[in-house]
């Protein structure tokens, strides 16, 4: 499988913008996507955000394994590390995050009010990679459309302040990758989700990494999905992807059916799954 490695020069920026405004803020929320919950998580981050308060916010909630995202936050939560899944577009999501924050900095803002200060908002720096849902998020608990969106990574480009409520205050910043990925396997996973640009990865290794968690984990949507035989089933991965690729009408175009492939998953169209599993080695 080739190496996969992505690192635009904005992103080297924003960890210094945010180092930078640390100070304005009283906790962090690093979003992470509930589908890879350790494999979405900067290990450059814990550096950056020092002794701050730290919320874990799995956001894509609709889109992974609904018990595998449960055993996640009790597995965060085991290991002393306030988190919470949320579905960005709900609307009681504004108010879920309010709350495990407010909860979190009970003491300071008890201290505040004991200050004769009322009604002071809660300052949080949103931080992720790219493409985790940050902007969607953001969106839906300021109620308008004021962080871009897209549905590629790499679309924030620079930081910006927005009010949720008269609680919550929010500085957005750029989806931030770390300059090397230590383990591949990692790289792959961000590939499947969409989590980096599509040019700078093959599709195809992508394509049977995914199809081989898919064989052992969701069979049972990959028979629905592409019409397969329990026979094609048990072939070897490049040649299931092949009987797929006829399956779906596209003949011998391997290379246009990885795509494909991996579109249906990003886009639910395989149902809600979840890549990383509690207890795999480094639990990625």
């Amino acid at each position: 499988m080739a190496n996969i490695q992505w690192y635009p020069g904005h992103m080297a920026k924003a960890i210094h913008q945010i180092q930078d405004n640390l100070h304005l803020v009283d906790i962090v929320f690093e979003l992470v996507d509930a589908r890879i919950p350790e494999a979405s998580r900067n290990p450059d981050i814990e550096k950056v955000i020092q002794q701050k308060p730290h919320l874990l916010i799995m956001t894509k909630k609709d889109l992974a394994d609904p018990q595998k995202t449960a055993d996640w936050v009790a597995h965060y939560e085991a290991q002393g590390q306030t988190a919470i899944a949320v579905d960005s577009r709900n609307r009681t999501t504004a108010k879920q995050i309010t709350t495990a924050a407010s909860e979190m900095l009970a003491d300071k803002l008890a201290k505040i009010a004991a200050r004769g200060i009322t009604n002071r908002p809660i300052r949080a720096v949103c931080v992720g990679i790219p493409n985790v849902g940050k902007s969607t998020l953001l969106n839906h608990i300021v109620n308008k459309k004021i962080a871009k969106v897209g549905d590629r990574p790499g679309v924030t480009k620079g930081q910006q302040w927005l009010k949720a409520s008269n609680k919550l205050e929010l500085l957005d910043t750029p989806g931030i990758l770390w300059p090397k990925f230590e383990d591949q396997v990692v790289g792959t996973k961000l590939a499947v989700t969409g989590a980096i640009k599509e040019n700078i990865y093959p599709n195809d290794d992508v394509a049977l990494y995914a199809l081989d968690f898919f064989k052992h984990h969701y069979a049972n949507r990959l028979i629905e999905r592409y019409k397969l035989t329990e026979a094609q089933l048990a072939l070897e991965n490049p040649d299931l992807l092949v009987a797929m690729t006829k399956n779906a009408g596209m003949r011998d175009d391997w290379e246009r059916f990885c795509v494909a492939f991996l579109l249906d998953i990003r886009k639910g169209r395989l149902g809600r799954f979840t890549l990383d599993l509690t207890g795999d080695g480094a639990d990625a």
